[in-house]
């Protein structure tokens, strides 16, 4: 009988994970043109209204270096402006242009909106041996020390 071969299994379903948000950025950006975290950032600005860079990347967990990164590919498509606040004139803060708004009634759903759903509807046991389950290959692989935000995607080099 042929021994089974757990870690070739683990490793096929890892490989799925990462296809699954490969294809999903993939569709993304054919559907609306834009990467998932740059969605995000429209997202948040709509959400959020008159804000900070510091406040968006605390909101989608992202650095503030990369969030200014999006913006000015954002402003670069006229998808948001840049307006001094009108309560501190120091502060420059991202608004979404006509254009910026139409597009977000465009775009897909995120592929992590569909996670969180089916994963908050698990018990709270399949919840906690999930994470466990995720931390434990994580560190196998020498990753835990590499910053993540908590959402699906692989980014594109030119997003």
């Amino acid at each position: 009988m042929p021994e089974t071969l757990y870690w070739q299994d683990v490793l096929v379903s890892l490989r799925r994970i990462i296809r699954a948000t490969d294809l999903h950025s993939k569709r993304m950006v054919k559907s609306c043109g834009l990467t998932i975290p740059q969605v995000m950032v429209l997202r948040a600005i709509a959400a959020l209204g008159d804000v900070t860079v510091k406040r968006i990347s605390d909101d989608v967990s992202l650095s503030q270096a990369t969030v200014t990164s999006i913006l000015d590919r954002l402003e670069a498509k006229g998808l948001v402006e840049r307006v001094r606040s009108l309560t501190d004139k120091r502060a420059v803060n991202p608004r979404l242009t006509t254009a910026g708004q139409e597009i977000l009634v465009s775009a897909p759903p995120l592929l992590h909106e569909q996670f969180i759903t089916r994963f908050e509807a698990l018990d709270d046991w399949e919840k906690t041996q999930i994470l466990s389950s995720l931390q434990r290959i994580a560190s196998m692989m020498d990753a835990e020390s590499i910053d993540a935000a908590p959402l699906l995607d692989i980014e594109s080099p030119n997003s």
